[in-house]
């Protein structure tokens, strides 16, 4: 019998289906060992040694894996095929005594194996390619688990003692949460400058159809973005123009061609995916793992853009019968990473049998819309390139000769040296455009335009007829605030992190309250300002970019086997330790008095920081006064006068305004006795007409409700799910009230006819914790 471990029983099924009786497949259920949770976990005095432990959680399975194994002849690790999965493999061996476990007098044979991909074909090829564990992979893990833990567990005590208690640091994190404080500072320091544009709608004489030229040139001096700096100037050119005749004075025509984007790695996956579906990073990354699981994609891991032969091949013969031969390529496109410490030997983010078309394969939403886009952009990346032409049309105006220069923007401006520039492109053939266009982000100014309208025949010196004349006001902008996508596209640039990091990066600096998201978007939050300045003022080290980019370069060198771990961890710690201990003592602790009086002891009370924000307290040793701030005390009373009729859905005693973790709410006054809470809901001061109908008691309110995906305001009733009636305005009177019932009734959304979820009155309330 032979023993296949893998980490999650999802592998361990798929796995199972493509084996004999022979093999039985089991799951460690991920990590077996790990540093302990209550202590540091690592010798530093003697080579930084670590001390791992099964942890509770995991003891049960090990033992049933250390029985099964007892029985077998081959134990088999299947575990992933990057450092974190040969670590894994690794502390099976140790946590089942694998290199000293014996079955029938004899010593149990240990096989490593790893494969791209969850097929057939791809397992059993592996099986039959067993090799060693690859020890320069294990020391690399080894070598970033312990320098995490070193960050997180000696400099996280100094925030609690500077700022306050419950804080925490990480080498990663940190450099995320810097990007995220510098962008929102450059956001707030910038000053929107005012500037004009001029535009001509013209067409030719014997058509009325219009295309828009853009004002470029005035007396030969190029008309830039901020040129026209005010109304007037704007007004003036207009004047000018009264009157003018427009001729075209050049024609430029070219053909281009545009080549598809590579297939996806980790990175590229996570941005792609938050910017066309809207998936947050870990988002991505939990779909991308079920697909991997059940033998739809290849290993979701990766920074690789090779693809298979195999793949390579089939692609083309999808490629032929869906779109047509003319859209396949003759030899294959091949992709050169240029990103630092990308694993070649590995493969691209792929459907593992392009076949397999998305229209025909049955999943969830969410693990349908991932899947969907990764076998696009994998077809796309092996089509023919799209064939554009474009045209630019230089356009002239004459009038009176001209008098003064366009920069002289006190003086009058005549029209007879105005250029204006129109820009038309067509798609010729439209290659793999056909199958998929990668999405650029709002502040990405090199995006293709695809869509950009096509020209009317045109030709020299041919007069135009002026359809309008129009002037825009325009202001500049500041850099957007970072998405998953432009984050995790900066932290890959400075080579910040891992393929594996970067979702579990984002999600950590949300959950310590570092950052919060506003409309999809980073936003730092004033404890990330204060913990963000404190290390950059005193930890340059640890969050500078450069420098962690280089500690990567060292792991990365590791798993190579260029180097030992060891000496990595000195050259960050030795330095590290010896600044922390010396700011252990100079820095102050962070402190900021208010101008209220205490009721206890009438001294001006303190501003600190709790879980949940800042909070008034006693200054004197030992007392536990505690008050709102002024403006949370304001809000409160607000929140309190406009929820004063609600009730607890459990005693149906009166509520009072609480503060949790993720804001405001109502919690029973006869906590702890009655745990009953509410969400503290907008109401648009209307009832339900779909509950007055039904006879529902009590009827529900029209609440303002967010969609879970886009963030998307709508109304809904107050009792969802027992009453399903929702409208995407705000009803502003009765009968725009009783029109979108109707409309409702007429046109029932698909989710009335979904299985209907439990009430939250019908589930046992907790208390939030505070």
């Amino acid at each position: 019998m032979r023993l296949v471990i893998v980490e999650s029983p999802t592998k361990s099924r798929t796995i199972s289906k493509f084996l004999s009786s022979d093999y039985i497949v089991r799951s460690s259920y991920g990590h077996v060992r790990d540093l302990p949770k209550k202590d540091l976990g690592v010798d530093i005095e003697h080579g930084f040694e670590p001390k791992y432990i099964i942890p509770a959680k995991a003891k049960k399975n090990v033992s049933e894996l250390k029985k099964i194994a007892e029985q077998a002849d081959t134990v088999i690790l299947a575990t992933d095929e990057d450092r974190e999965g040969e670590a894994i493999a690794w502390h099976l061996i140790q946590a089942l005594g694998l290199d000293k476990l014996k079955s029938k007098n004899e010593k149990v044979k240990t096989e490593r194996i790893v494969f791209h991909e969850i097929t057939k074909p791809a397992i059993e090829d592996a099986l039959k390619n067993p090799r060693d564990i690859d020890q320069n992979l294990v020391d690399a893990q080894q070598a970033r688990r312990i320098i995490d833990r070193l960050v997180g567990y000696k400099l996280s005590p100094f925030l609690w003692k500077k700022i306050r208690s419950g804080l925490s640091a990480g080498r990663v994190q940190s450099i995320a949460v810097r990007l995220i404080v510098e962008r929102e500072r450059e956001i707030q320091k910038f000053v929107p400058q005012e500037y004009w544009s001029v535009e001509a709608s013209l067409s030719k004489q014997s058509e009325d159809k219009s295309f828009t030229a853009r004002l470029i040139k005035a007396n030969n001096e190029t008309v830039d973005r901020l040129g026209i700096k005010n109304e007037n100037e704007a007004k003036k050119i207009l004047d000018n123009l009264q009157d003018a005749t427009y001729k075209i004075t050049d024609i430029v025509k070219k053909e281009v061609q545009r080549s598809p984007a590579p297939p996806f790695t980790t990175s590229t996956l996570q941005q792609e995916a938050s910017k066309k579906i809207g998936f947050s990073a870990k988002q991505t990354m939990m779909f991308a793992q079920r697909l991997y699981e059940t033998g739809l994609i290849t290993y979701m891991r990766t920074d690789s853009l090779n693809i298979a032969q195999v793949a390579l091949t089939q692609a083309q013969e999808i490629i032929g019968k869906i779109f047509g031969k003319e859209y396949g390529l003759k030899s294959p496109r091949y992709y050169t990473n240029k990103s630092k410490g990308a694993q070649e030997a590995h493969e691209a983010i792929r459907p593992t049998d392009l076949s397999k078309l998305p229209e025909k394969i049955k999943l969830d939403r969410d693990q349908w819309r991932l899947y969907d886009l990764i076998w696009k952009r994998t077809i796309a990346c092996q089509m023919q390139n799209a064939v554009l032409d474009q045209t630019a049309v230089d356009i002239q105006t004459t009038n009176d000769p001209l008098r003064q220069s366009f920069s002289e923007a006190s003086q009058q401006l005549t029209a007879n040296n105005y250029t204006f520039r129109a820009n038309g492109q067509i798609i010729k053939f439209d290659g793999f455009i056909r199958a998929y266009i990668e999405t650029k982000e709002d502040d990405e100014k090199d995006g293709e335009d695809y869509q950009e309208g096509r020209l009317p025949d045109l030709t020299h010196e041919e007069i135009l007829k002026l359809i309008d004349l129009v002037k825009n006001q325009h202001f500049t902008e500041p850099l957007p605030r970072y998405t998953d996508a432009s984050l995790i596209k900066a932290l890959e640039a400075h080579g910040v992190g891992r393929p594996s990091t970067y979702a579990p990066t984002l999600t950590t600096i949300q959950f310590r309250g570092y950052v919060e998201k506003e409309d999809k978007k980073y936003k730092p939050t004033e404890i990330g300002f204060l913990v963000n300045d404190m290390l950059v003022e005193n930890f340059p080290e640890v969050i500078d970019i450069n420098f962690t980019s280089h500690i990567e370069e060292g792991f990365d060198d590791i798993a190579c086997g260029k180097i030992a771990w060891v000496p990595v961890i000195e050259e960050f710690y030795t330095p590290f330790k010896k600044n922390l201990d010396e700011k252990m003592g100079s820095v102050e602790k962070l402190t900021e008095i208010s101008e209220t009086p205490c009721p206890h002891c009438e001294k001006m009370m303190l501003i600190k920081f709790g879980r949940m924000g800042k909070f008034l307290a006693c200054p004197e040793p030992g007392s536990r006064v505690t008050l709102p701030l002024p403006e949370e005390a304001a809000k409160i009373k607000e929140l309190e006068d406009k929820t004063q009729n609600e009730k607890c859905p459990i005693c149906a005693k009166s509520m009072a305004v609480k503060r949790g973790r993720f804001g405001y709410f109502l919690g029973c006054i006869n906590y702890p006795k009655c745990k009953g809470i509410m969400k503290i809901q907008n109401k648009t001061g209307y009832k339900c007409p779909a509950c007055q109908e039904a006879g529902r008691t009590p009827i529900g309110d029209i609440v303002e409700k967010k969609s879970r995906g886009r963030g998307k305001i709508f109304y809904a009733c107050s009792r969802w799910p027992d009453c399903t009636f929702l409208m995407n305005k705000k009803p502003e009177n009765e009968p725009d009230l009783n029109s979108a019932f109707q409309y409702w009734k007429d046109n029932p959304p698909k989710s009335r006819n979904r299985k209907s979820y439990k009430t939250k009155s019908s589930q046992k309330s907790e208390p939030l914790k505070e």
